[in-house]
């Protein structure tokens, strides 16, 4: 049993905000416990999953673990009881590809997964380069100091996905701040109430509010995709059909909120966190300037660096072993991809940050049927964000100490202050 002390930490906000108490917690699991059991106060016990191959290896399992048994994120046994009850018995408030199992999983991810291949994706490839330039404009006319987080890493692939999806510019404001309220929930600066959550009425509340906001939005915009289809994906969600029937509401409904917050929120992180890396680590930042070949690998090192998705929780569809240990069926267990990240078996030196780590087998996007749909589309904003900004960022360095927000499951950089020089 892993000590309450290191169990705490790894389900504590704070500590993820912090990121050097987390960083030890997990490191000293590896190390120690690498898969053990955590009885957490106020939550049923899981199994955490620290090590980059047992990661792999559940993921790569999905008949026998499952994702949509139990919560797909760690979930006090209080707001589970709640969920279950205002949900028929469900332990999920939205029911999205994450909260799937095949046969289901299979059919709705083939509905959009076209949209989102590399092939598809070059089509936008002038689109995106013409809204990455627009934010790198706006960044050099801000006479050399910013907030990257707020003012260019959350909005330019929130502007990406919004346009992708189909919603109009003048929605994006609110789009950004409910996903903030979603994923920054433990968070009172990004909050529904702007406070420290009291208790697990009050936390429930406030995430059922936000999402019931976004399905108002998302009815609305149902209707007139069904009453007028565009090229876009809403249309695709809106007028889908499953075998010969239409999206189950709760999917469609799902499906949206899906592509609306996941759809920009980790590149968000990913490129916030992969500047402030660069500005922390002046000897990087100079590499990449000098050879513009290094972006690829500096993306996925940033993806490393950062692995905006800190855990996803999957449960055992039947009595297994695993690393020695005996599952019972219907046991809990957390896959931590930050501590897989930082794995010592697999990459070499994993706290330090470097612009050319090859290989670099991280997995922050998951792995196998569940790996993370939009991933094509997260590098290519990324990837094109820095060809457009990095010829023209000639100093760099931090003007302020950063700030990450207070989340256990999503989790990134809210706060970025930088002083630069750019022509």
């Amino acid at each position: 049993m892993i000590p309450q002390e290191i169990a705490q930490t790894i389900i504590d906000p704070k500590a993820y905000a912090d990121g050097v108490r987390v960083d030890d917690a997990f490191a000293r699991l590896r190390k120690d416990m690498p898969f053990a059991q955590a009885h957490p106060e106020g939550f049923d016990p899981f199994w955490v999953v620290t090590k980059h191959a047992d990661i792999l290896a559940v993921e790569r399992q999905n008949e026998l673990f499952h994702n949509g048994d139990r919560a797909t994120t760690l979930t006090p046994i209080e707001v589970d009881r709640k969920v279950r009850e205002m949900m028929g018995g469900s332990p999920h408030l939205v029911r999205s590809l994450v909260q799937m199992d095949n046969p289901d999983h299979f059919a709705y991810r083939k509905l959009t997964q076209s949209w989102f291949m590399p092939q598809n994706l070059k089509k936008l490839e002038a689109r995106i380069r013409e809204i990455a330039k627009g934010f790198i404009d706006r960044m050099a006319d801000m006479g050399g100091n910013c907030d990257f987080a707020r003012d260019v890493a959350f909005l330019y692939p929130l502007h990406v996905i919004m346009e992708v999806l189909g919603v109009p510019e003048s929605d994006e404001p609110r789009m950004l701040k409910l996903t903030q309220e979603l994923f920054g929930s433990a968070d009172p600066d990004l909050n529904r109430n702007r406070a420290e959550i009291a208790d697990a009425d009050a936390a429930l509340a406030q995430i059922g509010a936000t999402v019931g906001e976004f399905i108002e939005y998302f009815n609305a915009m149902t209707e007139d995709r069904r009453a007028c289809p565009r090229d876009d994906l809403a249309s695709v969600i809106a007028n889908g059909q499953i075998g010969d029937q239409p999206l189950g509401h709760l999917e469609a409904m799902s499906y949206y909120i899906i592509a609306a917050t996941a759809g920009h929120d980790t590149t968000s992180n990913t490129t916030a966190g992969g500047l402030w890396a660069l500005a922390e680590n002046p000897g990087e930042f100079a590499k990449l300037k000098s050879d513009a070949s290094l972006i690829p690998s500096y993306l996925e090192e940033s993806i490393r660096w950062v692995t905006p998705v800190k855990h996803f929780m999957r449960s055992a569809a039947a009595d297994t072993e695993m690393h020695g240990q005996k599952i019972a069926k219907g046991d809990w267990m957390m896959l931590s991809y930050p501590s897989g990240n930082r794995d010592e078996d697999v990459f070499e030196d994993p706290f330090a940050f470097r612009v050319d780590r090859s290989p670099n087998k991280h997995v922050a996007f998951g792995y196998g049927a569940h790996v993370c749909l939009g991933q094509h589309l997260g590098r290519m904003e990324m990837r094109i964000l820095w060809e457009e900004l990095l010829p023209r960022l000639e100093a760099l360095e931090l003007a302020g100490a950063p700030k990450r927000m207070e989340a256990n499951f999503v989790c990134g950089p809210k706060s970025v202050p930088i002083s630069y020089r750019m022509h």
